[in-house]
């Protein structure tokens, strides 16, 4: 997900909060915001400052939300002081550890692996040399290739329009049930 809000927004939103001129939620109303996400910006910088507005990507290892687990139930934080606390900027992180602890313990909360290597872009290929600087012979060849490749596609054509009447002239068989 992309951060919609800049850092410079955020710091500016949470100064005006904690200048008291107008509460949080009068605030967030004012600027069309969630009043939620303006607290959690709020308990953000009181405990980081303003590196405490910066989006990261983090990835976290199963001890380490366990950990963070542990804390909360400990010491009776609610999600949001526990992000604050543990630096958690991804919303609604601790309630997914919750549910996957509870449904399927530590190991649940071991990062996913899909096995998937990330896509990479290839490099788009280069446009062909035009005909008058390609040679009599590379001519020749992209002929015979596009002929092939024609034949090809006229028998294929061929072959699923044959399929296509030996069914239509079969009866659809009677259904077991």
């Amino acid at each position: 997900m992309r951060n919609k809000y800049s850092d410079e927004f955020k710091l500016q939103v949470v100064r005006q909060c904690l200048r008291g001129d107008v509460g949080i939620e009068e605030l967030a109303h004012q600027l069309g915001l969630d009043y939620s996400m303006v607290r959690r910006w709020l308990e953000h910088y009181r405990q980081h400052g303003p590196s405490g507005l910066r989006q990261t990507r983090r990835h976290y290892s199963a001890a380490f939300k366990r950990e963070v687990l542990e804390r909360m139930r400990r010491d009776g934080l609610s999600i949001r002081q526990t992000e604050a606390l543990f630096d958690i900027r991804a919303n609604g992180a601790i309630g997914r550890w919750q549910r996957q602890y509870h449904s399927g313990g530590l190991t649940a909360l071991a990062p996913k692996r899909n096995g998937r290597r990330p896509m990479t872009k290839k490099p788009p290929t280069p446009p062909p040399p035009p005909d008058k600087e390609r040679s009599h012979d590379e001519l020749l060849k992209e002929l015979a290739y596009l002929r092939a490749e024609n034949a090809y596609l006229k028998k294929l054509d061929a072959l699923i329009r044959e399929k296509g009447t030996a069914t239509r002239g079969k009866k659809p068989k009677p259904s077991k049930d």
